[in-house]
């Protein structure tokens, strides 16, 4: 008999006089988001009903006579859709749903158990099912082929399965080599694959948190057959211990404690970042830092995953506090806004307590608050007024002898937005003084003090005018919070962190000072396009032992993160020291090789995506996951034509970066953050467009010049990891440098 009761949203279920735990496993959400829209509300009825009654008379529960989990059980949803469940006395695990005989195939393939060395419950594949259909085609070749050598001979088995490799699989790991591992770790439990992958990529991954275990005879468990194996080998072989409090559990199981909870689940099936965490990931955002911290990784690793979650952490255990989440653009802000209602669906009141702004817009909005509307100059402004203060000074032409063009409009717009105001210099004394970090373009006094009669013209007709730059309006902001203002927030969460600039982190500093967890910051310095690199520590900001790097990839393929991580360094470091390490950077599925065509017209580039988007399309890739980038606006009609010659509507995205159902979107670079598809092309990358020969020319100094290319290549690593399987790079010849390194 059994029944249940709802206390403020929390479910209680009763079989007999014991709970029951109700759980669901990622490969269910998975499985549910592929069924059509009315046969997943059916599903959503039957959980629903099953997780307030799962001993209801009116379930339809069906024995699985050829699983070899004698727990699993499949629940009628409809005439043909079919729920797998593991159903034991004190849990019910929804594990998987599609069409009855799709369902059934996957239940006999698959078993629950608890690994026997770390503790943690794992979905795992039945090894005899697996070999019985990848068999293997051989055709005759002409030469003998050496075996490559195996990976793993060096590592013992203890070790193996301290990364959690279910037992049975042993033999498969020990026999793989660079060819094989790939396809091997599709069929391993989560964190055994990342291990691999890591260790076979001259990595040392962390062991997973062993449970306390009994003697393990590993010779006995990996040559039995799993029918052979005794009854402690499942689930239930330890006592006292819950396999789904494992960490490495619950990156794919989440015990659902409310109905609420189950509805987030059910309601965005294709978004597991709302329910399920990677171990790195959840202690990321529930620990506790005694200063500011940072979570780095390349494109792809769920930084903005943990930053959204880091967020709602804050807000659950600190009720009465004010949470700020913010990034450097209004696009990207829209962005977690959006992000941030699905992970709170059910949970709106929590919402209230963090604001989503951009940085600018909520500077703008404080500053209005304390201080009255800000004016704010515009860039178009300030250029025509350094022009016409260097007119007055008889420069910049003065500064140096007539054959030198060192010192152009462009260097006194740089030296005026990255010194002068960036650092809101007010004083020749200060100007004079100052570390112009990153500005290779040496300046003796007597230039810099004729540089500092046109600037400080520019700053006293700001002044009489009543404008204000950014970096003037966040300056105020601070030293209003440094004479001891009441903060208007109490934690700030920031993400892509890596294109804040000085003024906005001078700012964000001034508003956690002193406070354990009052920032966090999220970003990847390979993704750096919009801001000069700067002294974080100067202002204040010192993450020094509170910088961690991911180095799990959840978006991308392995091949195409590891052809577009030829576009950047192995480790790329900050002007404070702190070292991101690059290369123990894995994915976590497989996919085709990218494809980089260099055409001979822009027409034969057209005809070449055009088949290219068609064949995708052939293969089950629908308009909406696809996504077209070029470098600027110049090249939109490339790309606008390549779409219309396949015969698919398109969307051309502006600031709001809104796709469309059923549409191809085509984009700059610039607005490719925070987007993701199953293919995407990467048009136009011909020389002069990409390094763009317009910045190329206007570069004042080598430093800026060398600004231009890191910025520019980072643009192209941005668009290139916007793909998850489907990748194509085209240009018309000549093709950009950049490509060079992209094909090695």
């Amino acid at each position: 008999m059994a029944r249940a009761c709802i206390d403020g949203g929390r479910v209680h279920k009763w079989i007999e006089g014991v709970i029951v735990q109700f759980c669901i496993a990622d490969t269910f959400t998975e499985s549910l988001a592929k069924l059509t829209g009315e046969e997943q509300k059916a599903v959503k009825t039957t959980a629903f009903d099953l997780q307030i009654n799962p001993a209801n008379p009116g379930m339809q529960f069906h024995k699985l006579d050829k699983s070899r989990d004698p727990n699993f059980w499949s629940v009628r949803v409809n005439r043909d859709v079919r729920l797998i469940v593991h159903r034991t006395d004190t849990s019910l695990l929804l594990c998987y749903v599609d069409h009855h005989e799709e369902a059934y195939r996957w239940a006999e393939r698959r078993k629950l158990e608890m690994h026997p060395k770390t503790g943690a419950a794992q979905l795992v594949e039945i090894r005899e099912r697996v070999q019985e259909i990848l068999v293997p085609i051989y055709k005759e070749i002409s030469e003998q082929v050496s075996a490559k050598p195996r990976l793993f001979d060096h590592v013992a088995d203890d070790e193996l399965l301290g990364y959690g490799v279910p037992i049975e699989w042993l033999p498969d790991v020990r026999e793989s080599n660079e060819d094989s591992l790939l396809k091997l770790a599709n069929h391993l439990p989560s964190e055994a694959a990342e291990a691999l992958l890591e260790l076979a990529t001259g990595g040392k991954p962390a062991a997973s948190r062993p449970a306390v275990l009994q003697p393990l005879d590993v010779t006995f468990y990996s040559t039995k057959r799993v029918e052979e194996l005794p009854a402690d080998a499942g689930l239930h072989r330890l006592t006292g211990i819950d396999p789904f409090e494992h960490p490495d559990a619950q990156r794919r199981f989440r015990v659902m404690h409310n109905v609420e909870e189950l509805a987030l689940a059910l309601d965005f099936p294709w978004d597991k970042w709302t329910i399920f965490l990677h171990p790195v990931q959840r202690e990321l955002v529930e620990r506790d830092f005694n200063g500011p911290a940072r979570v780095a990784g390349s494109a792809g690793t769920g930084k903005t995953i943990v930053a959204l979650h880091r967020a709602v952490n804050l807000a659950r255990h600190n009720r009465e506090s004010r949470i700020l989440l913010t990034t450097f653009s209004d696009t990207l802000a829209n962005a977690l806004r959006a992000k941030l209602r699905r992970l709170l669906h059910h949970e709106p009141r929590l919402g209230e307590n963090i604001e989503v702004y951009s940085i600018n817009a909520i500077g703008r909005r404080l500053y209005e608050l304390q201080f009255g509307a800000p004016n704010i100059v515009s860039d178009k402004l300030l250029r025509a007024a350094l022009a016409e203060a260097a007119k007055e000074v008889g420069g910049p032409s003065n500064l140096l002898p007539p054959t030198s063009n060192k010192f152009s409009q462009q260097f006194l717009w740089t030296e005026w937005s990255e010194v002068v105001d960036a650092w809101q210099l007010d004083t020749w004394e200060a100007y004079r003084d100052v570390r112009r970090l990153g500005r290779k373009t040496r300046l003796p006094e007597p230039q810099r003090a004729v540089l500092w009669s046109i600037f400080d013209r520019v700053r006293s007709r700001l002044q009489a005018d009543g404008s204000i730059t950014y970096a003037g309006l966040f300056r105020r902001l601070a030293e209003n919070l440094a004479d001891g203002k009441r903060t208007p927030f109490d934690f700030a969460v920031v993400d892509e962190a890596q294109d804040i600039n000085v003024a906005q982190l001078r700012f964000l500093a001034a508003l956690g000072t002193g406070k354990p967890n009052s920032l966090f910051f999220a970003g990847d310095l390979g993704q750096r396009i919009f801001q000069q690199p700067f002294s974080w520590k100067v202002l204040g900001v010192d993450i020094r032992g509170r910088s961690r790097t991911l180095h799990i990839n959840y978006r991308t393929s392995h091949q195409i993160r590891t052809q577009a991580d030829r576009l950047l360094g192995p480790e790329l470091s900050d002007v404070d020291g702190i070292t991101e390490i690059r290369v123990g950077t894995i994915s976590v599925f497989n996919g085709p090789a990218p494809e980089v065509r260099i055409l001979k017209s822009p027409d034969e580039e057209c005809q070449k995506v055009s088949e290219w988007l068609r064949d995708r399309n052939n293969q089950g890739v629908v308009p909406h996951e696809i996504g077209v980038f070029v470098r600027s606006p110049a090249e939109l009609g490339r790309a606008r034509a390549a779409v219309e010659n396949a015969g698919f509507p398109f969307k051309v995205l502006d600031e709001n970066v809104e796709t469309s159902h059923g549409h191809v979107s085509i984009s700059t670079m610039h607005l490719a953050k925070g987007l993701e598809f199953r293919a995407v092309v990467v048009m136009a990358c011909d020389d002069e467009v990409i390094p763009l020969q317009e910045r190329i020319e206007t570069a004042a100094d080598d430093s800026d010049l060398e600004e231009v290319y890191n910025t520019e290549r980072h643009l192209l690593y941005v668009a290139c990891t916007r793909a998850r399987d489907h990748l194509l790079v085209t240009s018309v010849a000549p093709a950009s440098e950049f490509l060079d390194d992209l094909k090695m």
